[in-house]
Parts: structure tokens; C-alpha cells; sequence
């Protein structure tokens, strides 16, 4: 047990010297500044009994961590020599070392397979291995260089970190692979640990992984289709990353690359949309990048994705909804002055209809909550026009509706006897009630109107109703607006031919949009 405890020290004092991030106490509990792997480290580095504080770990040389190297290393001069610190990549601190710490506190020949096979079953795990080494530099060195201690160093042991994905982050993943979104991981890590961490992710293809050394070897004509076809990428440089975004594009993707250090910063600018860490990432990283995640979350980016696809689809429906509805009244004009014959609504009516449908009814499609199956869709092409031929078709098909059932209103009225007055009002009510009924269904393109209508989430849609119901009331039976607009009350009678040009309206917007998911499926 002593020489247990003796080799952990051992252990937690290369941990201590190898490291930048600092340990402090605010209100009676330990943070860590810096790296969050580092941050354990020093933890660990405290409980082992090596000692952490500043002068303890005084560094009087240091080769910083660099991805091509994938290892530190430091220098701390000691009374009759200095020793050498180092921590990095396990297979990489292995080929550096020519001896291992023994059972019994001493030096034995470095027999790697073993070494090895532990390396493996940690990565297996999906740990995040580190291994730690020491060697000895002449006394009064005052500097740090590769040949002092390459090939020269014994292997103290490994280091596991456990950095478990959030369950928020393997929620988002599903959610953007039901998107016919693709998610890669490319990371620096041990291939063992990227294949487990992709596979609790819930990548597609975790056991198709990639290391860097494989891809340098891969042409830049055949990298396109690997990159497509492969889904983890592990030890990974910023020229790896850098290659596989090109790749990727070349392959016609878009690509949102995730990265927060100054080696990502490449890769982040050539991607379409470069996403830059907010909390941890480093200032290059945020400087090139065209979104920053303030909660370093990849979730956030899944909601992103869905709120920007609900914000699409509400300016279809506005489109959807304002082109036709104008074109019914605009129209109403139009076939009356081509037919010669009386115009059902004046246009100082047009006005009016304008005036409290634009600012009541269109509007609250912007409030309109995401469709069931947002993220279920594969993505729209990035070069897919707003316009096509089925909005067009809906458009003529609901203009033409508008104008038959005010035309029909109108000339009824007028023909058991009521006057112009009356059938002019009531042909406005029947253009609002119409216009209404049509909202209530295009508010879901792509399933029944009536989805989600009682529950909270569709408040702007019965705010702009009651809104716009208010104002027609008034228009219609408040003697002022009957003095503007030339309107008049409206039996009972006429409020049913206004609700059946309403219903009728809405029954074919339905029965289109049911016909049209039939032809998609």
C-alpha cells in the first residue's frame, strides 16, 4: 500500500507539472480555471497527496501541447537535478519512453502490449486516456528540447477521464438525423474512445471510424466520398478537418462545422456555417466563426435548426395566405369592371379589409408554433425557390374560391331583394370570415388546420380572430362606420351566407391539403 501510494503521487505530480489550469476555493467550493480536463487532472493531482500550489509546480522550461505532437512537457530544476514532465497521447508518450515504473518502485523494460491492451480497454470505455511519463535533465538545465528526453523517459501510467455526452446532446443527435442531418465527429481523441462516445451519441455508422494517419493517405479526389461514407474521424488534425469540410462541400453537403480552438479556426471559416464554443472557445475560433454558442451546447444547435426551419415555414404561409387573399379582393374589382357589372365591395372597402387583416390575421402566422413534423423532413435544397408550382397552384386555387364565394354572397343578396348597402356588407364580412377560415387552415401546411387549434401554443391565431371579429362587428353595426363605409346591419340570414362561404372555403383547403400529402406519400 505505501508503494501504492508512492507511485500515485508519482502519478499526480507529472499530472500537476503537465498542466495550465489552476484550483481555486470560492464560498467552500473547489473550481477549476482553464481546461476541464486539466482541471481533473490538478484534482486528482491534490487528492493524490503531490501538491498543486503555484511554487511547487514552477516550470523553468516547457514544450506547450501542439496537435501535430499531441504532448507537453515540462522542465522543474531541482537541488542536484531536473526533472521532466510528460503528458500526452498514450500511443505517443509510449513510443517516447524506454522504460515503465515496476511494481516495486523501480524501472523495468517497457513491454508496450500490455500497455496496450490497457490503452484499449480504457478507450473501450469511453475514457478519455492520457499517459504520464518522467525522465531526468542535467542539473542546472534551463531549457526544454525534444532530444533532452525522447526515447529517454519512464512511463509512470495512464489517466482515464470519463466526459460523458449530455443526454441533451444525444437527444439533438436523433433529432437531426430524423432531419436528414448527418453528424460527424472529428476529434483528436483515441479512436477507441471516439468509437464509444459516437456510439452512445447515436451516430450512424460509430464503428466506421477513421484515424488521421488513415485519411493523410486518402487522395483529395477520393476523400469526398469517404468523408460522406465515414462518420467518426479520430486523432484528427487541423489540416484533417480542414480537408474533410472541402470534401464534404465538394460532395455538394453543407456543412456546419462545431469547434472552439485556435486550430479550428480553418475549418470554421470554410465551413458554411462555422459554430465557435462561447464559453470555452478561444478568440480565433469566435472571430471566424458566423454563430457562437453561449452555452457551448450541441443541442443549441438542434433547436437552431428547428427554429429556423418553423421560421421558413411561417413565411411560406404568409406568402401562402396574403398573395391569394389579396388577390380575392383585388379580383373582386377587377371580374365586376371586365363583366360590367356591379362591384360587390368598393375600394374603400379594400381598405378597410387591409387595414385590420394585414395588421391582425397575417401576423399572427409569425407566432405560429413549429409543424409536428419539422424535424422529421430532409432539408429543403439550398437553392429551392420560396415560390413552387404547388404554392403557385394553392395560390390560384384559393383566389378563385375567395372570389366565387363573394360573388356568390353578393349577387344572392341583391337578388332576393336587399340593397347594395346590405350585400356590400355582407360581402366584406364574407371576405374577413373567409380570409379567417383560411388562416385557421394554412396555419398547417402539412396537416389538418384544426391540429394544435385548442391548445396554447395557437393563442395568436384566436387573438387575431377575436381581434378581427371585434372590428367587423363594428363595421357592421356601429352607425359611424355605417356613415364611413356605407355599411349596414345584417340579419341573421346574412351572418349563415357569411359562415358558408367561410366553411366552404376551409373545407377545400382541406381537402387540397389532403389530396397533396396522398401524391407526397
Amino acid at each position: 500500500q505505501a508503494a501504492l501510494s508512492t507511485d500515485v503521487r508519482r502519478l499526480g505530480a507529472a499530472a500537476a507539472h503537465c498542466n495550465d489550469a489552476r484550483l481555486i476555493e470560492r464560498g467552500g467550493q473547489w473550481l477549476a480555471e482553464g481546461d476541464p480536463m486539466e482541471g481533473a487532472l490538478l484534482a486528482f493531482a491534490a487528492k493524490a497527496g503531490a501538491g498543486i500550489e503555484s511554487d511547487r509546480r514552477q516550470r523553468d522550461g516547457e514544450i506547450p501541447f501542439d496537435p501535430a505532437r499531441r504532448f507537453m512537457a515540462t522542465l522543474a530544476r531541482e537541488a542536484n537535478a531536473s526533472r521532466i514532465f510528460v503528458k500526452g497521447a498514450p500511443e505517443q508518450v509510449l513510443a517516447m519512453c524506454d522504460r515503465a515504473l515496476s511494481a516495486t518502485g523501480g524501472d523495468a523494460a517497457l513491454d508496450p502490449a500490455p500497455w496496450r491492451a490497457a490503452i484499449d480497454a480504457m478507450t473501450g470505455r469511453g475514457l478519455r486516456v492520457l499517459a504520464l511519463a518522467e525522465g531526468s535533465a542535467p542539473a542546472g538545465a534551463a531549457s526544454l528540447a525534444l532530444p533532452d528526453f525522447d526515447g529517454n523517459l519512464r512511463l509512470i501510467g495512464l489517466a482515464g477521464l470519463m466526459d460523458p455526452p449530455r443526454e441533451e446532446a444525444i437527444a439533438a443527435v436523433a433529432d437531426c438525423r430524423a432531419a436528414g442531418i448527418a453528424v460527424k465527429m472529428i476529434t483528436g481523441d483515441h479512436i477507441g474512445t471516439a468509437k464509444a462516445i459516437a456510439a452512445r451519441l447515436g451516430l450512424a455508422r460509430p464503428a466506421a471510424a477513421m484515424s488521421g494517419a488513415a485519411l493523410a493517405r486518402v487522395s483529395d479526389d477520393d476523400l469526398p466520398k469517404v468523408a460522406s461514407e465515414v462518420d467518426v474521424f479520430a486523432r484528427t488534425s487541423p489540416e484533417d478537418k480542414l480537408r474533410l469540410v472541402r470534401a464534404l462541400q465538394k460532395d455538394g453537403a453543407v456543412v456546419a462545422m462545431t469547434g472552439d480552438g485556435v486550430n479550428d479556426s480553418p475549418a470554421l471559416k470554410q465551413a458554411d456555417v462555422g459554430v465557435a464554443m462561447g464559453l470555452r472557445g478561444s478568440a480565433a475560433a469566435r472571430e471566424v466563426a458566423r454563430i457562437v454558442l453561449a452555452d457551448d451546447n450541441f443541442a443549441t444547435i438542434a433547436a437552431a435548426v428547428e427554429e429556423g426551419r418553423r421560421v421558413y415555414d411561417n413565411l411560406r404561409k404568409a406568402i401562402i395566405f396574403i398573395l391569394p387573399t389579396n388577390g380575392g379582393e383585388a379580383f373582386a374589382i377587377i371580374a365586376a369592371i371586365a363583366l360590367g357589372i356591379t362591384a360587390p365591395i368598393s375600394p374603400l372597402h379594400i381598405l378597410w379589409i387591409n387595414l385590420i387583416t394585414e395588421i391582425t390575421l397575417s401576423l399572427a402566422l409569425a407566432f405560429e408554433a413549429a409543424e409536428p413534423d419539422v424535424m422529421r423532413r430532409p432539408p429543403r435544397a439550398p437553392n429551392a425557390p420560396i415560390l413552387t408550382g404547388y404554392i403557385v397552384w394553392r395560390i390560384v386555387l384559393v383566389t378563385a374560391l375567395m372570389l366565387a364565394g363573394t360573388f356568390a354572397v353578393f349577387e344572392w343578396l341583391l337578388s332576393v331583394g336587399e340593397t347594395l348597402a346590405y350585400a356590400r356588407t355582407a360581402a366584406v364580412n364574407a371576405i374577413v370570415a373567409m380570409e379567417a377560415s383560411y388562416l385557421l387552415s394554412v396555419r398547417r401546411l402539412r396537416g389538418p388546420g384544426w391540429r394544435g387549434l385548442f391548445t396554447r401554443s395557437a393563442w395568436a391565431t384566436w387573438v387575431a380572430v377575436a381581434v378581427t371579429a371585434v372590428a367587423e362587428i363594428a363595421f357592421t353595426y356601429l352607425p359611424p362606420m355605417n356613415e364611413l363605409f356605407a355599411s349596414a346591419p345584417l340579419k341573421p340570414s346574412g351572418w349563415l351566407l357569411v359562415a358558408a362561404a367561410a366553411a366552404v372555403l376551409f373545407a377545400a383547403s382541406e381537402i387540397e391539403k389532403r389530396i397533396a400529402a396522398m401524391r407526397r406519400s
